[in-house]
């Protein structure tokens, strides 16, 4: 496989990146406008990790949090339900503990979070939380992959995936395993993950990435996978693969890239840029566990074609597959992202 001698191979010589990151001269824009977060729990331990995780972006950005429990209608007789009778708020001084003891953010700040309890009935737990994010407007949804819905069923495995697919808000999304008891505290986010597709979704999600980053005082990889499948339509002329119809097309797509980079608006942040052969879904996987990555930030929409990879069903498999929490968004939906006109009214004072 070729390389571009400015450049070096990654652990997998599945691509290449440039040899030194680098942080483009961007338009310092406002922080995050995130006033309301809305995260929902079902007692269970995972969801207790979505709640840590918000409390945390809560003290970051001022908002306040909503904490919700669905009462699911054919369950709420039920004395073994999780919950017990607890309200949704009542361990929140606890988790206000553990966050300072594991987080970076001010002790301070972490007090000043005003919580909001609220209990939902519907029929299901997926409704309940879409129709109160409608109704208050909220900026942000956090939510954990899996949970309990009763004594033994699981929960926010489909749910998260309902909210992520019918929400307009942003979605931020804590991975962990139904079986798990261990408690989990918030981690120090020092990578960030942006998958992009060269697709405005993506650009817009590179711009909300690095809000997020600034938040944190993290770095960005950018990422963009070429897709090694070729139509079947070309195997007659003897095309095999990609690099048969442009053996450089890493080199290209890098260039490529390194643009889209320093054409999108932002925070300065450092930022790696990866361009990778294969397939869209499994090697941006394999990349977070690779890497060490803290949060993948992604559009649930883009573009289909031969090198215009990234479909909402991707983004579906980030969240099912990699261990660090994913933060979606729509191209059509919410954004807490300040606006580029916003940034040039404030570049002008």
């Amino acid at each position: 496989m070729p390389v571009a001698e400015d450049t070096f191979a990654l652990t997998k010589p599945w691509g290449i990146r440039p040899r030194h990151p680098f942080s483009p001269r961007l338009t310092s824009l406002p922080m995050l406008e995130i006033n309301d977060l809305l995260v929902a729990r079902d007692f269970s331990s995972v969801s207790n990790r979505a709640v840590r995780y918000a409390l945390d972006v809560a003290a970051r950005t001022g908002a306040t949090l909503h904490v919700l429990h669905a009462e699911v209608l054919h369950e709420a007789s039920n004395p073994d339900a999780e919950g017990g009778g607890r309200s949704p708020g009542h361990d929140i001084p606890r988790f206000r503990d553990e966050v300072r003891q594991e987080s970076t953010v001010s002790a301070d700040a972490l007090d000043a979070v005003a919580i909001k309890e609220v209990e939902r009935r519907d029929v299901s737990a997926g409704p309940a939380i879409l129709n109160y994010a409608a109704e208050t407007g909220v900026d942000l949804i956090a939510l954990g992959t899996h949970g309990r819905r009763g004594p033994s069923r699981i929960l926010l495995g489909s749910v998260a995936e309902e909210v992520v697919r019918r929400s307009d808000q942003p979605v931020l999304t804590v991975r962990g395993d139904a079986e798990e008891q261990t408690e989990v505290h918030p981690r120090i986010v020092d990578r960030i993950l942006v998958p992009v597709d060269f697709s405005e979704p993506s650009r817009e999600a590179l711009r909300t990435a690095k809000e997020w980053a600034a938040l944190y005082d993290a770095s960005i990889d950018v990422l963009h996978v070429v897709a090694e499948r070729i139509q079947p339509a070309f195997y007659t002329g003897g095309v095999q693969s990609i690099y048969d119809m442009e053996p450089d097309i890493e080199q290209k797509m890098m260039d490529r890239l390194e643009a889209f980079v320093a054409d999108t608006g932002g925070p300065e942040r450092t930022i790696r840029p990866h361009v990778m052969v294969g397939n869209a879904a499994p090697d941006i996987a394999e990349f977070v566990d690779a890497e060490s990555v803290d949060l993948v930030a992604m559009s649930t929409h883009g573009r289909t074609g031969l090198d215009r990879f990234l479909l909402g069903s991707v983004a579906e498999k980030i969240i099912r597959h990699v261990h660090c929490p994913v933060l979606t968004m729509k191209p059509f939906g919410t954004t807490f992202a300040p606006s580029e006109d916003t940034a040039e009214s404030d570049a002008g004072a």
